[in-house]
């Protein structure tokens, strides 16, 4: 009976093409879509854009601080007559001016009183990048002086040292590949696509009660139980589907189209196979919930995917956590797509294992559990 019912669920989802291409084409898109926008963001192109320099002075240590920003930016463009109102469109990004005195002031070991170094960037540069320009540029500033600093004392540096060799900078984890905007958004929208079942469950489910489908197997004395089992487990097929894809995306697609590769090296599999598992049935428990609440074709077709997208907003999918208030990432920690979201990025990025996954599976668990029993409580309501 259950297999028979499967089959029927699995036949009316296959005769809906939109709903089938919403289920996989739709997250495999954002994958690519946010990855491709996205991959800047986690590696700023700082070493790409276009520049020019205006030199008022000509001294030796002005031109070793150009010669070093030079080796790490390129060339930079002519300057021009036009240099003030190309900048302003946008054709250069920024302009160094490099006025006169600065190879004396990058000379003097005591802490300079005038800026002589102007970063002028166009008006439209993001904002991580501008700040990541002013950095590197202080830093190479510093790293003048420094030296002159050091040779006043008697000690002098070797050419080729650097202020960054005193700090060792690592991402710590004991396994896993470095982030990326691949790595960051594969465990977003796949949480997103698991989630989206909704939408094609309620709209099934309510076309059965609405042609008395449902009312028939009742009849027939088909328990509950079964009838909910056979909703739910070929969605959790569908998941599954949905989970090969995405990461299949990120592995071999995304390199393919200019992206970076989302790596699997080193992680846990048996920690990412119990995460998985858990964030499906967290989401097939949910549209099974919903899917029983809803009436109407109307609201099958509106709730869920607003209830989808909010969750989304809510819990660090569309908005990285970390760029959220601390009001919101309060809220977000009660979002059962951010806890598949901080699991997933537990297994993926940081290496861990099923037990570093173990708090937020747990939520998973335990809100699908809740989800099933509040399905049971409306289905065994819901009108004949």
């Amino acid at each position: 009976m259950l297999a028979a019912l499967i089959r029927k669920e699995l036949l009316a989802l296959t005769r809906d093409a939109h709903g089938l291409a919403a289920l996989f084409l739709m997250p495999v898109m954002f994958i690519v879509i946010m990855s491709l926008a996205l991959k800047d963001v986690y590696s700023p192109p700082t070493r790409t854009l276009r520049y020019s320099v205006d030199a008022q002075d000509s001294g030796a240590n002005t031109g070793s601080l150009l010669a070093q920003w030079q080796r790490q930016h390129g060339p930079p463009r002519p300057l021009g007559a036009d240099w003030q109102e190309r900048l302003r469109s946008g054709q250069l990004k920024y302009v160094l001016v490099l006025q006169a005195g600065l190879s004396d002031e990058l000379a003097t070991p005591a802490l300079p009183k005038v800026a002589l170094i102007k970063l002028l960037a166009e008006p439209g540069i993001d904002a991580n990048l501008f700040n990541a320009l002013r950095a590197e540029l202080s830093g190479m500033a510093g790293e003048s002086k420094a030296r002159h600093a050091l040779a006043a004392a008697g000690a002098p540096a070797p050419p080729e040292a650097s202020m960054l060799s005193v700090v060792h900078a690592e991402r710590f984890a004991t396994s896993g590949p470095q982030p990326s905007a691949v790595q960051q958004n594969v465990p977003a929208w796949l949480v997103f696509g698991m989630f989206f079942v909704i939408a094609a469950m309620s709209s099934l489910f309510v076309h059965e009660r609405s042609t008395g489908a449902l009312a028939r197997l009742q009849s027939l004395g088909v328990p509950r139980a079964v009838l909910l089992a056979s909703k739910a487990l070929p969605y959790l097929g569908v998941n599954a589907i949905q989970a090969a894809l995405m990461l299949a995306v990120g592995v071999w697609l995304m390199p393919l189209i200019g992206g970076d590769a989302l790596s699997l090296q080193g992680i846990h599999w048996g920690a990412l196979f119990v995460t998985l598992v858990a964030l499906s049935l967290a989401a097939v428990g949910m549209a099974l919930a919903l899917a029983c609440a809803l009436r109407t074709h109307a609201q099958a077709t509106a709730v869920g995917p607003i209830v989808n997208v909010l969750m989304a907003a809510i819990g660090g999918i569309m908005v990285p956590k970390f760029v959220m208030p601390a009001f919101m990432q309060r809220i977000a920690e009660w979002s059962p797509m951010n806890w598949g979201l901080e699991a997933l990025l537990s297994v993926l990025l940081r290496g861990g294992d099923v037990a570093a996954a173990m708090p937020h599976v747990l939520r998973l668990g335990g809100f699908a559990v809740l989800m099933f029993a509040i399905a049971a409580l409306l289905f065994g309501r819901a009108p004949r």
